[in-house]
């Protein structure tokens, strides 16, 4: 099996545990705490139906109401600044789902919207990556050079290692602007900056929610759209080199198994030749015991090999009789019993004649044999 097929199947399992181990680990960090604030929710909810004499109908009349104006409370959420913190999300494949189109065309503008945005920002985000791969580049390399490096070559290994740095670096200047702006602390703002350069985007911190922040505060809205950006490219070159890394070992992979395949075709050539080379190797047999094992059947190691006697014992004299002079068969080295049958109409026309002889004894090619 293929290495890449081997990693392929490594991957695979590796995926499917880590999948186990985080669903272990959750489960044992959360499932508690779900249970104790469903029993306290449900406790505070009886406790306001008996206060104030609501029905069960009015109270799920009541949460469905509280559902529905949470996301206006934040402010309005459909003019341009809104609309276009929003497509931002979309396309960067965020998706908070603090806003989401109630209209049937705006759902289906939405899908549309997504369909040639999102590979046109994957796109985008990979060549702008690859830009800032080759400036940290060159900005390495001339650091190297002011410090007197004698080598100034530039590894992937650094490059990764630069990344990785900036990346952690933005996350955590971003982690102080975002818990300054929403009183948030600092814990969980650098949770919403993470999950939001990951593009997981679970919805439950997010920015520009507060004191109708989207119509009041536009340069907190310009920066949030710009630090995300910005920080999405840091992380997509980041992401860029890791993947370029892998495809590089499996275009390795592919390049060595192909020289290798290619050895063996040249291996099993050469000893294709070298068989072909001691076609020449002949065995002379007795024309006797050539006659008297006449109907034996022997096979060849090539395909379509016919041993033959060139000889002309089998041949009948002028007088309708066979001569028993001796004679030469020349059969393969490894010709094994069971093979082409001769035929005495085939090789009746041969006869002793030197010169036809030495030419086939120089003739070095089944094929020429055949035509024989």
């Amino acid at each position: 099996m293929k290495k890449q097929n081997f990693r392929t199947l490594f991957l695979i399992i590796a995926t499917f545990m880590y999948l186990l181990f985080g669903a272990a680990v959750f489960d044992a960090l959360e499932a508690k705490t779900e249970e104790k604030n469903k029993d306290s929710l449900i406790a505070k909810e009886s406790e306001i139906q008996e206060i104030y004499n609501i029905s069960d109908e009015h109270m799920k009349e009541l949460n469905m109401t509280i559902l529905q104006l949470k996301p206006h409370k934040a402010g309005v959420q459909w003019k341009f600044a809104g609309s276009f913190y929003f497509c931002m999300t979309v396309i960067t494949t965020i998706g908070y789902g603090h806003s989401a189109p109630r209209t049937t065309l705006g759902k289906l503008f939405c899908m549309l919207y997504a369909l040639c945005g999102i590979p046109l920002n994957l796109v985008m985000f990979q060549s702008v990556g690859e830009r800032l791969n080759v400036f940290m580049a060159f900005v390495v390399k001339r650091i190297k050079r002011l410090l007197g490096f004698h080598i100034d070559d530039v590894s992937h290994t650094e490059l990764v290692m630069l990344g990785g740095f900036m990346s952690i670096l933005a996350t955590f200047l971003g982690a102080l602007a975002f818990a300054n702006f929403e009183n948030w602390p600092f814990v969980d703002a650098y949770y919403y900056v993470f999950i939001t350069l990951t593009t997981v985007g679970f919805g439950d911190y997010v920015a520009l929610q507060k004191e109708n922040a989207l119509q009041e505060k536009p340069s907190y809205v310009a920066f949030s759209i710009l630090y995300i950006l910005i920080a999405l490219v840091i992380v997509a070159s980041v992401m860029n080199l890791l993947v370029l890394r892998l495809l590089t070992l499996n275009t390795e992979d592919e390049r060595r198994e192909q020289e290798e395949n290619q050895l063996q075709q040249r291996n099993h050539s050469y000893e294709m030749n070298h068989l072909h080379d001691n076609d020449l190797e002949r065995t002379f047999v007795d024309c006797n015991s050539h006659r008297n094992n006449f109907n034996r059947t022997v096979y060849s190691t090539e395909k379509d090999f016919r041993s033959f006697c060139t000889c002309s014992c089998l041949k009948k004299s002028s007088h309708n009789t066979r001569t028993t002079g001796n004679c030469v068969k020349y059969l393969h080295q490894n010709a094994i019993p069971n093979s082409l049958p001769l035929r005495h109409s085939e090789y009746n026309h041969f006869n002793d004649d030197d010169e036809m002889l030495v030419q086939f004894r120089e003739s070095g090619r089944s094929s020429n044999r055949a035509s024989i």
